[in-house]
Parts: C-alpha cells; sequence; structure tokens
C-alpha cells in the first residue's frame, strides 16, 4: 500500500530542507534503511534513508528544490500502484500557513546558529525552488530629455552655460538642465559628454542570490535576540604577556599544539564554575542555572556561521580543547556537522582576533545569557612597576542578556576570565 514520505525535520532548528541529491528514481525498487536522498539543512548535508520497503512511485521534490518540514517528499508503493487520490488527499494538509510547521522552542547552538525560538520564514509549502543562482542585472537610465523652453521658444539655460556650451560647439537644445525648473547650468554642460551626460552613459550593475537555509536560520534567531533580549557590554583589556609564554612552553614541549583561542576557552569554562549566574538561560518564566560547561565556539564557513560545542570544556585540557574545535572546525566546512555537534551550548565565543579586528560586540546566542567577543593580540607599550615597556594586550568584550545577569555579575565573571589568561597557572589547578 502507498505511503507518503514527508520532509522529515532534522535539526531543531530546520522549517525546510533542500534535496541535494536523489540516491533512486521514479519505479526504481527500495529497502528499509537503503540511501534515498541527501537532503540540505540550515546547517548540514545528512542522508535520509528509507524506513520501509517499496517502489519509489513520486518525487515531489526535485533535486535542489526546496520545500518546507512535512510537505510531500516522495511516495513509496507497491510497483504500478495508482496514487493519484493518495497524493490528492495530500495536499489540502500542504496548503496550511508555514506557521504550522514551526520549530517548538528548544535549546541552541549555533552560527548558525544552534536551536532557539524565532520567528518561521515564509515559504510556499508546494515550493520546488531551484538551488541558489546568482542573477547580474544591467538597468541603462533612461535617455535625457530634451531642455525644456521659455514660453518664448527660448532654452533655459544660465549665462555661465550659455557660453560654456558655445565655446565646445554644444547644442543646449540636447542638453538636460538639473536647476530650477529644468533650467541648465554650468554642471549639465561640464557632464555632456559625446552627445549624452556621462551620468545617462552609465549602468547599473547588482547580483542577487537566492537566501540559503543557513542565512535563513542566521538571520531569524539572531534578529529574535538582538530584539528580544536586552543587551548590555562590558569590555576589558587583558595583559596576554604571560599567556604568550605559557603557549610557547606548552608548544615546545607538549604532544599538541595549543592556539590562544584554546587558551580563551579554558580561562572561560575554568571562570564559568564559579559565576552559574552567566552560564545560564532566560526560559521566559524561570531562569536555569547550568552546572555543566558547555562553550560553543563560533566557526565561520561559506553560507555563515556554525557554533559546534566544546562539552565539560572545564574538565579539558589546552590539548583537548584544541583537538575538538580543530576537529569541528573541519566538519564545519565539509557541512558535516551533525546535530550533537551543535547542540546544548551554555555559553559561546566569538573571536575575530586572527583577522586583524581589534575588538567588537557580538549578539548573544540564544539560549544563552551571554556571549564573549575576542579581539586579536595586539603590541603596545605599557606601564608596568612604574615604567613604559613594549607588551602585548588583548581586548575582549561580554555581552549579556540583562534579563538574566546584571552588570556587576558579568563584571566579576569577566575580571576572573582575565585573571585566567593573565596567570595560566591557575588554569592548570
Amino acid at each position: 500500500m502507498a505511503e507518503i514520505i514527508r520532509m522529515p525535520k532534522l535539526s531543531d532548528t530546520m522549517t525546510e530542507g533542500v534535496v541535494a541529491e536523489w540516491h533512486k528514481k521514479i519505479g526504481d525498487e527500495v529497502e528499509s534503511g537503503e540511501l534515498l536522498a541527501e537532503i540540505e539543512t540550515d546547517k548540514a548535508t545528512m542522508e535520509f534513508e528509507s524506513f520501509q520497503d517499496g517502489f519509489l512511485l513520486h518525487i515531489g521534490v526535485d533535486k535542489g528544490g526546496t520545500a518546507p518540514v512535512d510537505s510531500v517528499l516522495c511516495v513509496l508503493g507497491d510497483k504500478g500502484e495508482d496514487i493519484t487520490d493518495l497524493l490528492a488527499s495530500a495536499a489540502a494538509p500542504a496548503e496550511k500557513e508555514p506557521e504550522a510547521n514551526a520549530p517548538a522552542e528548544a535549546p541552541a547552538s549555533a552560527e548558525a546558529p544552534a536551536p532557539a525560538p524565532a520567528p518561521v520564514p515564509v515559504a510556499n509549502p508546494a515550493s520546488t525552488t531551484k538551488a541558489p543562482a546568482p542573477v547580474v542585472m544591467s538597468v541603462p537610465d533612461p535617455a535625457p530629455a530634451p531642455a525644456p523652453q521659455a514660453s518664448n521658444g527660448r532654452v533655459k539655460a544660465s549665462p555661465l552655460a550659455k557660453r560654456l556650451a558655445e565655446e565646445r560647439g554644444l547644442s543646449l537644445g540636447l542638453i538636460p538642465g538639473s536647476g530650477e525648473g529644468g533650467r541648465i547650468v554650468k554642471r549639465d554642460v561640464e557632464a555632456f559628454v559625446g552627445g549624452v551626460t556621462s551620468a545617462a552613459s552609465a549602468v547599473e550593475r547588482f547580483t542577487e542570490m537566492e537566501v540559503s537555509q543557513m542565512r535563513k536560520t542566521i538571520a531569524r534567531r539572531l534578529a529574535e535576540s538582538k530584539f528580544t533580549a536586552p543587551h548590555f557590554y562590558l569590555s576589558l583589556t587583558i595583559d596576554m604577556d604571560a599567556a604568550m609564554t605559557a603557549r610557547q612552553a606548552i608548544n615546545e614541549r607538549g604532544p599538541y599544539k595549543v592556539s590562544f583561542n584554546d587558551m580563551v576557552v579554558k580561562a572561560v569554562a575554568v571562570a564559568l564554575k564559579n559565576h552559574p549566574a552567566v552560564n545560564s538561560s532566560w526560559l521566559d518564566d524561570r531562569i536555569r542555572f547550568n552546572e555543566h560547561v558547555h562553550i560553543g565556539v563560533a566557526v565561520a564557513v561559506e553560507d555563515g556561521l556554525l557554533v559546534p560545542v566544546v562539552r565539560h570544556a572545564n574538565a579539558k585540557s589546552f590539548g583537548e580543547i584544541g583537538v575538538e574545535v580543530r576537529e569541528f572546525a573541519q566538519k564545519a566546512k565539509d557541512k558535516k556537522l551533525q546535530p550533537s555537534d551543535w547542540e546544548g551550548n551554555t555559553f559561546t565565543i566569538s573571536n575575530l582576533g586572527m583577522f586583524g579586528i581589534e575588538d567588537f560586540t557580538a549578539i548573544i546566542n540564544p539560549p544563552d545569557a551571554c556571549i564573549l567577543a575576542v579581539g586579536g593580540i595586539q603590541s603596545v607599550p605599557v606601564v608596568r612597576d612604574g615604567s613604559v615597556i613594549p607588551g602585548h594586550t588583548m581586548k575582549v568584550t561580554l555581552s549579556c542578556d540583562h534579563r538574566v545577569v546584571d552588570g556587576a555579575t558579568g563584571a566579576a565573571f569577566l575580571n576572573e576570565v582575565k585573571k585566567n589568561l593573565e596567570n595560566p597557572v591557575l588554569m592548570l589547578v
């Protein structure tokens, strides 16, 4: 008996999917557990296996097409079975407003963003739009209108414009005027080149591309965060000389190479254990104080941002954190991250120091109460023991949800992060 297979919900934030590849064609026999299709979600391209035996009788979303969760993906049934009535009956649910498929509120994690309450983007349930493709358009400016004439038939122009046009052998009747009432002024004559104005000879060009699933999720989650959570910001400058010395010693003698970002993750994780109010979430009618420390580390990818999660980061060494973050970064670039990799964060770190950014503010990644923005290490003169000497500093900014974290609470946490990085041995105890 024929059965409709619907677009699966493969992540907590998924509202629609793109069929990246079909591994079966209409008429093919399909066995339970056999790979049926590859579906691109807002975070990764995932394999979708059949849960039953049968023949592929209908494909509801072509390769490259987009469709909302729970819409008709395909139909499996007996060979040659008539599915006309089945598809007709399935059409009614498919015509519901997209909000009917809105995901329930759930913890987030990632840049992409992990799960979080957010408005559902409007989508046509019956759509099978092809994959994004750039559209380049050129729009020529309209041809210049003839200059207006006075009631006596003479062209309106300033004396200077008349003299300049005469010197250049130009007819005032062909030059469009930009002055009051269309009067020709000096700039109009100067812009008139080769029979047309230089402005009229130009074209306007632009490129448009359909928004990816990942970018849609980033847009709706961060817009809700920014416009719902009352953000405030706390900044500190950290002396990184001791951290640089410690990192050099670790990398010379240890089995793993440690980055400054690994040290920041560890410093934050250790501080969070002592500041549960920062390691928390706003849940409308209650606040959740997390005893575990799961750090989301923002990773830039081609389509946007993903935030894989280093779990129990406070209990891991610099090297263990480094290995995990590098593995996540590669999986993110390959679109191989799984939901278990990006869910469950309790705090997020966004580091743009490697891009030469000195300092910035970040938007909180729901359901976290805070996010730390990390800038690059700068070589600057510092005052030490009353003397000005060469030094290295790093600026960090903590974005806080004021519904959960107050100024003094955020400041105490940020100062402990500073203390950990300025005294790295404290993180080894």
